[in-house]
């Protein structure tokens, strides 16, 4: 003999059924760090590929936090072929210039103030804002406020050269 359910009890089960599969099935996302939003925006392929190289991925995963003034692939095609190879054959010169472009702290494009900031590579770089408008020494910020677990990314036009160390 079949058991029939009225059709109250037949919607809790199924409600039941749903609801178990889909937080069966749920994963919370893994935390996004600095070095992961690199990795997965296209237009930062360039600099991920030498943020890998230079040995900056290790620190760019970790706690920070950090906000990364990240050149453009369009900014390192337009920086001459020979700085370019300069920096790729020389690993020590390639991770100073990429540390420049990388300041302690989770600053956002609405906490730029008129300032001088302390990067990872020692040197002091100069953040400027006016209305939306955020620049880092000549370069402006074209897309603002990636953020990650561990900071902030903002792409910006233009790769930064270090002032030589005397």
């Amino acid at each position: 003999m079949q058991k029939t359910f009225s059709p109250l009890a037949r919607r809790t089960v199924l409600l039941s059924a749903l609801l178990a599969a889909l937080t069966g099935c749920a994963t919370s996302p893994s935390p996004v760090t600095v070095a992961d939003r690199l990795a997965n925006t296209p237009s930062l392929s360039t600099l991920n590929s030498l943020v890998t190289k230079a040995g900056l991925t290790e620190t760019l995963q970790a706690a920070g936090p950090y906000t990364v003034f990240a050149p453009s692939n369009d900014a390192f095609k337009a920086l001459p072929a020979a700085t370019l190879n300069e920096l790729t054959s020389n690993p020590e010169k390639l991770k100073n210039v990429l540390s420049y472009h990388v300041v302690p702290g989770k600053t956002l494009a609405a906490d730029v103030k008129n300032s001088n900031a302390k990067t990872l590579s020692g040197a002091h770089v100069a953040l400027s804002k006016a209305g939306d408008f955020v620049t880092i020494e000549s370069a402006t910020v074209t897309q603002a406020d990636l953020t990650a677990s561990n900071g902030v990314v903002h792409i910006i036009d233009t790769v930064l050269l270090p002032p030589a160390k005397k």
